[in-house]
């Protein structure tokens, strides 16, 4: 069995199959079993789902992290929204990437589908000129970052 330790400051939040932990004190966890989990600044708040990106971003973090019926309203919504974004995009490698996005949430790897679409949040920032804000990624190895993250 594979373990994941994470280093947590103090007042970060993270959510754990759905239950969020904030944080009071610096700690280090260790997750020793399959869970689904965001921490950090991989977490968005409603409030910033404020572009098509964004909301991609949102509607595959509902469908990775919430409660059952979350979970369901959330990949149809980034259904629609990925489809949304494509029709409209001229970039064939943005298309490409919500296509693989959305492939990857469809297959329960949600944790994947939210990384792809934080490149895209990447790429339309750089098309609209807007600053990027910055994106926390672990520091183990993709694939065991992949299972741990999975439930």
């Amino acid at each position: 069995m594979s373990t994941l330790v994470l280093e947590l400051r103090q007042g970060e939040m993270m959510i754990v199959n759905g239950a969020p932990i904030r944080f009071r004190t610096k700690t280090r966890i260790e997750l020793t079993a399959h869970a689904r989990f965001l921490f950090g600044k991989q977490i968005m708040a409603p409030e910033q789902a404020d572009s098509p990106a964004r909301r991609i971003y949102f509607a595959l973090q509902s469908a990775y992290i919430g409660t059952d019926e979350e979970r369901i309203q959330g990949l149809v919504a980034a259904r629609e929204l990925i489809a949304a974004f494509q029709s409209v995009t001229t970039s064939a490698l943005a298309r490409e990437i919500l296509d693989r996005a959305l492939a990857s949430a469809e297959s329960d790897d949600c944790y994947q589908a939210l990384k792809l679409a934080r490149r895209i949040m990447r790429h339309e920032d750089a098309v609209l000129g807007r600053a990027a804000e910055p994106v926390i990624t672990a520091t183990v190895p993709p694939p065991l970052l992949a299972s741990a993250g999975r439930a």
